[in-house]
């Protein structure tokens, strides 16, 4: 019978919203890691998400805005 392989997870905090978050690959700069959230408040211009899921979010778009 052949033995499972171990999955080895890595956890991380985001130094911007304090989120944690787990990966299965190792981070080459962990201190530079941020969660999605933080980066899209971050650059809200690259925002190319569907508009479905900022209603989920409830985040205004463009068109709500005006």
């Amino acid at each position: 019978m052949k033995r499972r392989r171990e999955k080895i997870t890595y956890n991380y905090e985001c130094s911007l919203t304090g989120e944690q978050f787990v990966t299965t690959e190792k981070a080459p700069h962990p201190k530079d890691l941020v969660s999605v959230k933080a980066y899209y408040e971050m650059n809200p211009d690259m925002d190319d998400r569907p508009a479905i899921i900022k209603k989920k979010l409830g985040i205004q778009t463009n068109e709500e805005k005006n």
